[in-house]
């Protein structure tokens, strides 16, 4: 009797103890060529793997096997085995691949190539491109609607958030946003896309059926210029409350109400922030920070940063699996 009073008492403190599932991050490092891998139970770099040129744009494939990288001055991208955590294969691209989506099966992808102003369309099942969509000059944010019906793709010069219908490949709506739009996200119900402009110091919330953009978020933190607030990187939960966004050189990342599209809280973290993605629980929000060469922790539900994770030169995008 006591060795089973004894047993079932260290399974309940073993059960208590034990850490939760670890996931592991990604980060692509845009100067050093590397992408760091870092484990979310230890808050560590526990590998460094050497990439192509310019990394930016990565992430999981959709049953999380690989880990995709676009490097940019090689004009592809690679696949890291997330097991071997080894480059396995390369899929092809346009020139300058920058940021990447995918359909919700993970068997279609689809690629922004800066320099050539297209959209790759890559079979991921037998890595070959399918085609490619002509979309406005130097195009970067990628998302694709909940439905899968609707792809966006914004360009930075023609500052436009393009509308492709995805089964005709065809640009059904052009969306004219402020100065150098970077990054493009759904809310999950569909009801709303938000586009990050750079330069233009603003979030457009776009209604994606009338294709009209419905209201802006802007910016105010003392003490910085507006010039200096430069929405980049959108990070938004999966009931769509709140969103995060990544304000570049004001080294912060602003918490937005998904109701009110008002600015609640603003967090300061590294240099240049860019790109974030969330642990599956929703726990921790991670998000990159270019200069100051370090990932910055963020509590999800303190809205505090908690940790600061040095990692390659320049890091520029993040992911995770999602399960």
């Amino acid at each position: 009797m006591w060795r089973r009073r004894l047993l079932i008492g260290l399974s309940a403190w073993l059960a208590a103890t034990a850490p939760a599932s670890a996931f592991v991050a990604y980060v692509s490092n845009e100067k050093s060529n590397t992408v760091s891998v870092i484990d979310t139970d230890s808050w560590t770099v526990t590998k460094t793997i050497k990439v192509g040129q310019r990394p930016r744009g990565i992430e999981f494939t959709r049953d999380g096997k690989f880990v995709m990288v676009a490097v940019g001055d090689d004009d592809t991208i690679q696949l890291i085995d997330a097991k071997t955590q080894e480059i396995v294969d390369t899929l092809p691209s346009g020139p300058d691949p920058e940021l990447f989506t995918q359909d919700a099966a993970g068997k279609t992808m689809y690629v922004a190539n800066e320099n050539d102003n297209t959209v790759t369309i890559i079979d991921l099942e037998k890595r070959a491109r399918l085609g490619d969509i002509q979309v406005g000059v130097e195009p970067e944010g990628m998302t694709i609607s909940p439905d899968g019906k609707i792809l966006i793709n914004t360009s930075e010069t023609t500052n436009m958030a393009h509308f492709i219908d995805t089964a005709t490949r065809q640009i059904v709506a052009n969306v004219l946003v402020d100065a150098r739009p970077r990054f493009a996200e759904f809310k999950r119900d569909g009801s709303e896309l938000w586009v990050s402009s750079e330069i233009g110091g603003t979030v457009s919330i776009v209604d994606p059926v009338k294709h009209e953009v419905t209201g802006k978020i802007t910016f105010d933190i003392p003490g910085l210029r507006r010039e200096a607030i430069q929405p980049v990187g959108i990070g938004m939960t999966k009931d769509g409350k709140t969103a995060f966004i990544a304000l570049g050189p004001a080294n912060r990342v602003a918490i937005v109400d998904g109701a009110s599209h008002k600015v609640t809280k603003y967090l300061l973290v590294g240099q240049r922030v860019w790109h974030m993605t969330f642990t599956p629980d929703e726990k921790y929000l991670l998000v990159t920070n270019g200069v100051s060469n370090d990932v910055s922790v963020i509590d999800v539900a303190a809205q505090k940063v908690i940790k600061t994770i040095q990692v390659g030169e320049l890091p520029w995008g993040i992911t995770i699996a999602q399960p």
